[in-house]
């Protein structure tokens, strides 16, 4: 079957993209903006870009009524942001922070974690994130305009946080150790419980 996502409603669009390209971390961005306010919220499409120099991106799609949301409204204000990964017992409270909350009322309103001060930007990063990314603007790259539009974040990794005990060789992350959390679409999520290892050297 042949599927042309552009004569799909975007909300079908939407379900097929989120149950097709799986599974996908989640980018739990804090920011802040010009008048030291903190937002935190989850953004599943979310990936690496480089590691010369090291960058990652994730999007963040405009509101039903075209409007942008807090996060992309922060970085531009204040251009840094870090990204926190999810682990699975992270679920409930990163779920309630994707709610839609007063604007600059995250730090206050978000129970459950620890806000502690970044190394080298403005914004806090999430204690209880086993791995987290405190990075500064690349560029936001616009695609399209209005409802459901993308904004692709790139943002160049500054330093990079993680607890002690997961850390191999001082340049490997014990994987299984942060046992993060992939998105899979509406409500549902896995966790990696199974490796498959090529014999590929």
């Amino acid at each position: 079957m042949e599927i042309n996502l552009s004569d799909l409603e975007p909300r079908h669009a939407h379900d097929f993209l989120t149950s097709s390209i799986v599974p996908r971390p989640i980018a739990w961005v804090s920011s802040i903006n010009k008048d030291g306010q903190v937002n935190l919220a989850p953004f599943s499409f979310f990936t690496g870009v480089s590691w010369s120099p090291p960058v990652l991106a994730f999007s963040v799609v405009n509101r039903s009524d075209g409007s942008i949301k807090d996060t992309i409204k922060n970085i531009r204000e204040v251009p840094e942001f870090v990204v926190n990964m999810v682990s699975v017992d992270l679920l409930p409270i990163m779920e309630f922070s994707a709610r839609s909350l007063p604007y600059g009322t995250d730090r206050h309103s978000i129970k459950g974690i620890t806000w502690i001060p970044a190394t080298r930007i403005k914004p806090y990063r999430i204690q209880e994130s086993r791995v987290s990314f405190e990075c500064t603007l690349e560029r936001i790259v616009t695609v399209s305009e209005g409802p459901d539009a993308g904004n692709l974040i790139l943002g160049r990794i500054e330093i990079a946080h993680v607890h002690d005990e997961l850390l191999r060789n001082g340049r490997e992350v014990d994987w299984l150790g942060v046992d993060v959390l992939g998105r899979l679409s509406g409500n549902r999520y896995c966790a990696v419980r199974s490796v498959i290892e090529s014999g590929k050297k």
